[in-house]
Parts: structure tokens; C-alpha cells; sequence
């Protein structure tokens, strides 16, 4: 294996760190939203979605990132909130 790639490697593990850090935070915040939710069909939020997707379209164009990429990656990270919205709410 390349030394290159190890190091970069390397790299992208500390961000990915990193970024599990983040989801904890924002785990944490989703937390705080479902028990707000006073029903279950609150959890699913169709405007909020396409509020969030169209930002980040716009943020992603501006600071020159694929847009391909963040649309996929917030459509996946919106989804499986949604599912640990519906698996939280029951313990309620």
C-alpha cells in the first residue's frame, strides 16, 4: 500500500471522529425534539425536509461541494432520524 494513501487515510479516519461526534450532538438535539413531538405523525415533517435539502443544495453550490454528494448524504442522515424518531417515540 501506497504511504500516501495510508497517511490520507489516516486523515479521513479523524474526520470520520469527528463527524461521529457531530452526530452525537445532533442526536442529542433530536432528542430534545421528540419530546416536543406530541404525536407520532408530527414526526415526519415534509416542509422541514425540503426546507433542510433545499439548504443544504444552496450551501453545497456556494462552498463548491458536490451537491450530488450532500443531497445523498441528508436524504440517508434525514432517514434514519426519522426511523430513531419512530423507534424513541414508543418509549415515550
Amino acid at each position: 500500500m501506497n504511504k500516501n494513501i495510508l497517511k490520507i487515510r489516516k486523515s479521513l479516519d479523524k474526520l470520520d471522529d469527528q463527524l461521529l461526534g457531530i452526530i452525537k450532538k445532533r442526536t442529542k438535539l433530536v432528542d430534545i425534539v421528540i419530546k416536543n413531538k406530541k404525536f407520532k405523525k408530527d414526526i415526519i415533517d415534509k416542509k422541514r425536509i425540503s426546507v433542510i435539502l433545499r439548504n443544504i443544495s444552496r450551501k453545497s453550490k456556494s462552498r463548491n461541494i458536490d451537491n450530488k454528494i450532500t443531497n445523498k448524504i441528508w436524504k440517508s442522515m434525514i432517514r434514519a432520524f426519522i426511523d430513531y424518531e419512530f423507534r424513541k417515540f414508543k418509549k415515550k
